[in-house]
């Protein structure tokens, strides 16, 4: 009778972590692509080096590219699921910096207290923890209702455009102030984050990514009363940024709502 228990509580358990795998990133084997090349980009539903489930086309919201001339609709038809990994392919135009973005709807889930604490504390939403706290709500259970929108900027050829800063009207995005493809190891890089298209102040961001495959540690910055963050790049290599926006919500099927938004990006 020992061995359904044991695999129920390993189940159980998985399935906490699993919960807690929420970060959705659009990440390019390589960011220093040719013009007019065919490109594949993982989309990695789980963390910045490995998915762990699937998003399905239905769920998009918006898939565009833009480029040195303009931003353009992508086909869904790109958008593969293969086993835990959605891959998206699309091809390169002329020589130029680019941005891919990709939005999603809204989904609801359900969290116990304590999978809903550990959940703010490890994906970086602390003022909801403390506020839970204060309030007297760590033990109450959690329903939020989350959305992602994640986009990648990555350079074609050696011609830098200003693509890079293109807004795209997402509910959460992040926005580099200069051209992450001008700058280098050393440099201080600034990112805006926008919620709803307005300046996130105060907002908690988080940079991250991996050096010759290896997982660089996060550092974590507020952003200031125009929502930029800034980060100095301390290395090589693919590089992520990050943040939740999330608010109480009153009178709705959800006690939250959360905006996510994730930009990744490489310096050699």
């Amino acid at each position: 009778m020992r061995t359904p228990l044991v695999v129920a509580v390993g189940f159980l358990a998985a399935s906490a972590t699993a919960l807690l795998a929420h970060d959705l990133f659009l990440k390019l084997e390589s960011y220093f692509i040719p013009p007019n090349t065919p490109v594949t980009v993982a989309v990695l539903n789980g963390s910045f080096s490995a998915s762990e489930g699937a998003v399905t086309p239905d769920r998009l919201r918006d898939l565009s590219l833009a480029g040195p001339e303009r931003r353009v609709a992508l086909s869904r038809d790109g958008w593969r699921v293969q086993g835990d990994t959605t891959w998206l392919t699309l091809t390169t135009g002329g020589a130029g910096t680019y941005v891919v973005g990709a939005s999603l709807f809204p989904r609801e889930i359900t969290l116990t207290a304590a999978q809903f604490n550990d959940y703010l504390k490890e994906d970086g939403i602390p003022d909801v923890l403390d506020a839970r706290a204060r309030d007297g709500e760590l033990n109450k259970d959690a329903r939020e209702r989350y959305q992602k929108h994640v986009k990648a900027v990555f350079q074609v050829g050696t011609a830098r455009s200003t693509a890079y800063g293109t807004v795209f009207g997402y509910p959460a995005e992040l926005v580099p102030v200069t051209n992450p493809y001008a700058a280098g190891v050393g440099d201080t890089l600034a990112f805006r984050a926008l919620v709803d298209g307005r300046p996130a102040v105060d907002q908690l961001v988080i940079a991250g990514g991996e050096q010759d495959g290896k997982a660089r540690d996060e550092v974590r910055a507020r952003s200031d009363s125009t929502g930029v963050a800034r980060f100095a790049i301390t290395g090589p290599g693919k590089w992520y940024i990050k943040f939740i926006r999330m608010v109480p919500v009153r009178g709705d099927s959800v006690n939250y709502e959360s905006k996510w938004a994730t930009l990744t990006f490489q310096v050699r």
